[in-house]
């Protein structure tokens, strides 16, 4: 049978296959589920657009929803981010229709959220809500279709709530990344640990007794923070949140806006979710020598514009390096085109925290075919017994036991009366 795709090439479908296997060995949590879809079908006449990265992980969780009686199709969230080998492995041997390509230009990027589209989604799955965004601006007469949709990042959640704001966002979608089995742990602790691996393989440089500067301290720039500080760098915070410039400081860092901050960073990492964190007036007084990269959704956070401007030569000196020569020789060098460079030129979160990331996803799914029709056109947080379903399968798969309220604690919660 032969399956519309769009993929580099199908003769790495065996070696994706492994990969996606040894991922799956690490996501007990979303097995779980998998195996109870199978038999339940949840999903079942459902077709299901999803724009995901593409990774070994992702590819568990379209079998999952494929499992689960859904039409699934894929398209990548991010030009960098995907593993050919596991796109090619999901089309020859899972049988899902991916349209991926690592390294396409904007044009391919965006013909593949069109295919996707193309197939009348029911159900939507983002990260970064650029699938949203286009079936909106382009694709209107294609919403009445739609009953409920899921959003993974932070970044898209923002996009989701402008368009609620606006009353334009037609129909509802649930915020995972509001779960806290999500943002809690794949953010602080998946791309705590990714970023600063994606640092390491590009550069080869050593992290210890360096600066480095992180941009945004919500629960991905802490996770950042914290791991570059055990591997012996000194951290710096910057934050416009004063509540979370405090938390900061709290936590032993030191924070300073960014102008300072520029002046003494040897590295820089952006985890904010908005856009030119580091700009013109920035590079114009970092250390010659310093090095760029961002962690958040969308290529913006850093003006790569504004440094080309200024730049008098630019090329690539490592495979996920470019080298920009500015006044003076001195020299910014920034990592894999300012993308993430967690997904970009590392492999993105460990299997074992996206296990509760895409189990959020799969529960939602399953929650909004049966509730889409009572809902509203707003972005929804996961619901909460879905979130600690989620948590005490991860707790039982990790062989953790916890204890539990005895009769006499839950009436003393429950009432009022008694004091000391």
């Amino acid at each position: 049978m032969t399956i519309d795709s769009d993929v580099l090439d199908l003769a790495q479908a065996d070696e994706g296959r492994l990969k996606i296997e040894w991922a799956d060995r690490q996501m007990p949590v979303l097995e779980r589920i998998r195996a109870r879809f199978e038999k339940e079908q949840p999903l079942e006449g459902l077709r299901i657009a999803a724009c995901l990265h593409v990774t070994t992980e992702t590819a568990n969780l379209m079998r999952t929803l494929k499992d689960g009686g859904a039409d699934v199709a894929l398209c990548a969230s991010n030009p960098l981010s995907t593993q050919d080998s596991t796109a090619a492995s999901l089309v020859a041997s899972y049988s899902v229709p991916v349209f991926a390509i690592r390294g396409v230009d904007d044009a391919r990027y965006y013909s593949h959220i069109k295919a996707v589209l193309d197939r009348q989604p029911m159900i939507t799955m983002d990260d970064g809500g650029d699938l949203v965004t286009m079936l909106h601006q382009q694709r209107r007469d294609q919403l009445e279709e739609v009953i409920g949709g899921t959003e993974e990042t932070t970044t898209g959640v923002i996009r989701l709530r402008a368009m609620e704001a606006r009353g334009v966002l037609g129909y509802p979608v649930v915020s995972v990344n509001s779960a806290n089995t999500k943002h809690m742990f794949d953010n602080r602790y998946g791309t705590g640990q990714s970023a600063i691996d994606g640092i390491i393989r590009a550069t080869n440089v050593l992290l210890a007794g360096r600066t480095m500067v992180v941009c945004g301290y919500g629960m991905c720039g802490r996770g950042v923070a914290s791991r570059a500080r055990g591997m012996g760098a000194e951290v710096v915070v910057t934050e416009v949140d004063p509540l979370h410039a405090l938390e900061a400081a709290m936590d032993g860092f030191r924070v300073m806006p960014i102008h300072e901050a520029a002046t003494q960073g040897d590295i820089f990492i952006t985890v904010t979710g908005n856009k030119h964190v580091l700009a013109s007036d920035h590079f114009e007084v970092m250390k010659d020598g310093a090095i760029l990269a961002n962690a958040g959704h969308f290529n913006i956070e850093i003006d790569l514009d504004a440094l080309r401007a200024m730049s008098s030569n630019a090329r690539r000196v490592r495979q996920e390096v470019e080298e920009f020569s500015l006044g003076g020789d001195r020299k910014i060098y920034v990592l894999a085109e300012g993308r993430l460079v967690n997904l970009a030129a590392a492999e993105g979160h460990p299997a074992s925290v996206m296990d509760m990331s895409f189990a959020n996803q799969a529960l939602s799914c399953e929650w909004l075919a049966k509730n889409a029709s009572s809902l509203e056109n707003k972005v929804y947080n996961v619901p909460e017994d879905i979130d600690r379903e989620v948590a005490r399968l991860k707790l039982e798969t990790m062989g953790v036991r916890i204890d539990e309220l005895t009769g006499e604690q839950k009436a003393y919660l429950e009432e009022w009366e008694e004091g000391t």
